[in-house]
Formats: C-alpha cells, sequence, structure tokens
C-alpha cells in the first residue's frame, strides 16, 4: 500500500509557503506563477494556516473585500488537517473526503515536508488499481 512519503517521493522537491502577513494578492501571483491551488501559511518554520483558491473565492470575491489589502492571515484556514508520511493514501483521501480539503500538507517531527493534493491521491489511487489488475491477468492467463 502507498504511503504519504511514496508520493511526495515521486513529486517536485519543495514547498509554496507565505508569510501571515502577505498580501492576497501577492499569494494570488504566487499560486498563479506556480501553478498551484494553494499555499502554506508559515510563520518561521511552523505552519499556521493554509489559503487555497477557495478560500479566495468565499472569502475575498463574495465578502467583497480588496485583495491588495487584505492579509492572508485574515481569510487563511487555520483549523488544519495534517497526516504523516507513514499516511496511507487511502486515510489520506478519507480525511480529504470527510473535512472537504483538497490540500493535505504532510508535517513529519513538527516540520512540514510536503503537500498532498487530491489529484495526487487520485493518480496514486489508479496507479495502485492498474496493479493490481495487471496482477490478476497476468494470474489468470497462467
Amino acid at each position: 500500500m502507498k504511503l504519504a512519503q511514496h508520493i511526495l517521493d515521486s513529486k517536485p522537491a519543495g514547498i509554496y509557503s507565505v508569510p501571515p502577513h502577505a498580501s492576497i494578492y501577492s499569494v494570488l501571483q504566487l499560486m498563479a506563477e506556480k501553478d498551484i491551488g494553494a499555499v502554506l501559511v508559515m510563520e518561521e518554520e511552523s505552519l499556521v494556516g493554509i489559503f487555497s483558491e477557495r478560500d479566495y473565492a468565499r472569502k475575498i470575491i463574495l465578502k467583497g473585500k480588496n485583495s491588495t489589502d487584505t492579509l492572508v492571515s485574515d481569510v487563511m484556514t487555520s483549523r488544519l488537517i495534517v497526516v504523516q508520511p507513514k499516511t496511507d493514501i487511502h486515510t489520506c483521501m478519507a480525511l480529504m473526503s470527510k473535512n472537504r480539503i483538497r490540500h493535505l500538507p504532510v508535517v513529519e517531527n513538527n516540520t512540514v515536508i510536503g503537500v498532498l493534493s487530491i489529484t495526487d491521491l487520485v493518480k496514486a489511487v489508479i496507479a495502485e488499481q492498474e496493479f493490481v489488475i495487471a496482477q490478476l491477468e497476468q494470474y489468470i492467463h497462467q
């Protein structure tokens, strides 16, 4: 069974983060530049929140706030769901589904080592299922 760490190992290294005092506009620029749907909010080495496209839509646009005047700390999601590197991908998917989230920070010894997206997990589950199907087909044809 695949673990969170296995998925992180197959992704490019690096974590995109912003400080709590960053403007929403600068965060959106980073997200667009890196083609990502969420960014971690870090205070030095501590994870204090996450900001996603969903946060922007619901907490900025729909509330009539200004992207240049609003700080990420004012609208970030601070109730964080995190997993450890040894968490299996099915548990990760269940957490995402239950909590209606699309990004899951992976933390080890209070240090963020990566972020899993729902797309990462779906790809991993599909690959796992394709492998099992291939093994079963090979077994049947023996």
